[in-house]
């Protein structure tokens, strides 16, 4: 499912100068009303206004069409249109390309990959250029954000803007954001899981890399230790090698006398 916007600010403002006329139109006035904002450029939702108290009057009076077709517009699509023009006047150029717009906004909800051949039922369309064309201006208009793909026949949607919500559908959007909620709620106990066991094993990694880096400063001062103990050693026996030997002197005395003998 593609990703949804709520109405722009600039698109709000502009439903607020209806909304504001809406309060005091009556009758034929409020019917001209709904004729203007209805092919307003910019303006795509409408619930606010089909909630007005001069536009609800409408919907029994001998203008109950105009406000079928303000309903039309808030939630339905050019197919229901079509499966129901009797209960709706007839509709300008400038309206049908509208409700053709929304057509696509509704559609784009929904699928992230629309087939040119479901737009072409949806929209009631023959010609692949007209089509091609409608969706190059509802992406203009900044409705729906996507691209053409022509090579596969169909729109691929990245966002769109989000439509009016019927009543009876509140109970089913409360649904689907408490389903969310949840889903929300479960990823981030599992987020907080794999942190709890990330902290835990970068503790331990720390005290093992502790660990090893205290025997190898153990080991490092034994081999220390012994290499000294080694020097010594073999300096010892070099020592001990190199001490010259105590001779014991020749015994001369009393041989002197022998020595001047000549008759020796």
């Amino acid at each position: 499912m593609s990703e949804k916007n709520p109405p722009t600010a600039n698109q709000q403002a502009l439903l607020e100068q209806y909304i504001l006329l809406a309060k005091s139109a009556k009758g034929a006035a409020a019917v001209e009303l709904i004729k203007q904002v209805l092919v307003a450029p910019g303006i795509y939702v409408f619930g606010e206004l089909l909630d007005m108290p001069n536009i609800q009057e409408l919907s029994t009076s001998q203008y109950s069409q105009y406000y079928h077709l303000l309903h039309l517009f808030a939630f339905g699509t050019y197919s229901n249109y079509v499966e129901n023009k009797s209960q709706y006047p007839e509709l300008t150029p400038a309206m049908i390309n509208k409700l053709r717009h929304l057509t696509i906004v509704s559609l784009a909800t929904k699928d992230k990959c629309i087939p040119y051949s479901k737009l072409l039922k949806e929209l009631d369309m023959k010609n692949l250029r007209e089509l091609e064309d409608l969706i190059i201006d509802v992406i203009y208009a900044d409705i729906v954000r996507g691209k053409l793909d022509q090579k596969n026949n169909r729109l691929e949607v990245d966002y769109t803007v989000g439509r009016d919500i019927k009543p009876t559908d509140v109970d089913i959007v409360i649904q689907v954001l408490q389903d969310w909620t949840d889903s929300c709620e479960t990823v981030l106990s599992n987020i907080e899981n794999q942190i709890i066991k990330a902290n835990s094993m970068k503790d331990n990694h720390l005290k093992l890399k502790q660990q090893i880096e205290t025997e190898i400063t153990s080991i490092k001062k034994n081999l220390k230790a012994q290499a000294q103990d080694g020097e010594s050693e073999e300096m010892r026996e070099v020592l001990q090698q190199d001490k010259p030997s105590l001779k014991k002197k020749p015994n001369v005395k009393g041989k002197r006398e022998d020595w001047c003998n000549p008759e020796v």
